[in-house]
């Protein structure tokens, strides 16, 4: 996303459709932030996107790329994620495939160069059914996305890095890519974030700065637990620096979901003021 009209590095923000527009990106703005990720919840009547396109240029805020996330999804805990989220469980693949490519069209009218999604827990084995058929809808969807002049990224974090690599390199798509959260590494337990980060470097269109502690010790089925910016375990100087040094030049979209609204507020605003610190603080050396 080096081509958005942005400094590098850019404090952006992850946030949901869902409520009016207008009064949603006037919040953002009023915060200080110029950009961001738009999620699209699973129910949302997608004829509201000329509403959001209109909200978005009278406010001057880009939205540069829209999450697919889909109805019936569970983030209960990990074997509840491998059942119910994204492109894995059978039944639901082909209204999802459905949905992804309609999210990918509501992005078009705003102008987002880019759609996301979680894809679900890659299965391991390139010639398992499910990696098979994950694989042909990914895609059919590119080749969706790429005729609006689109990329896909798929969010990093039930897989490991190692895996979500071999999964690209398999669907050999070149508008596909990764939207990279350091914090979804920590919450699965599939590897270390800042290392993840250097072996997927050349895959990564956009980046999340959220923040986590691992999962508790003799719980396999267990999901680490979201912290505020900066009170996790990421190491959110060590993550800066270190997309630094692989050339990322986007925006960083903070993202905070916590379940009060006044606390995921506060939230990032403690997380954009940390940012800017870190950011200065880096950059003179």
């Amino acid at each position: 996303m080096s081509d958005l009209n942005f400094p590098p590095l850019e404090s952006g923000v992850m946030f949901w459709a869902g409520r009016d527009p207008a009064e949603t990106i006037a919040e953002l703005k009023g915060m200080d932030f110029r950009c961001g990720q738009l999620a699209i919840p699973g129910d949302l009547d997608l004829s509201c996107a000329v509403e959001w396109r209109e909200a978005l240029r009278a406010a001057d805020f880009t939205v540069y790329t829209v999450f697919a996330t889909f109805s019936g999804e569970s983030y209960a805990d990990i074997p509840t994620v491998r059942d119910t989220v994204g492109f894995i469980p059978p039944a639901t693949r082909a209204e999802r495939e459905k949905r992804t490519c309609d999210v990918s069209d509501f992005a078009a009218v705003l102008g987002a160069p880019a759609i996301a999604t979680h894809i679900g827990c890659v299965p391991h084995d390139g010639g398992d059914e499910a990696h098979v058929a994950v694989r042909e809808m990914v895609r059919r969807i590119c080749d969706h996305a790429a005729a609006r002049g689109q990329k896909f990224a798929l969010e990093t974090g039930q897989e490991s890095a190692a895996v979500l690599l071999d999964f690209i390199l398999d669907v050999n798509r070149e508008n596909l890519g990764i939207n990279f959260d350091p914090a979804n590494m920590i919450l699965y337990g599939t590897g270390d974030p800042i290392e993840a980060l250097g072996l997927l470097a050349p895959h990564v269109m956009s980046v999340h700065a959220k923040d986590g502690d691992w999962p508790p010790a003799g719980q396999p089925d267990a999901l680490g637990t979201e912290r505020t910016l900066g009170e996790g375990s990421v190491g959110m100087e060590r993550f800066l620096r270190q997309l630094i040094h692989i050339g990322y030049q986007g925006p960083v979209a903070i993202e905070r979901e916590a379940q009060d609204p006044a606390e995921r507020i506060r939230d990032l605003a403690t997380g954009l003021e940390l940012l800017a610190g870190l950011k200065q603080s880096i950059l003179k050396g």
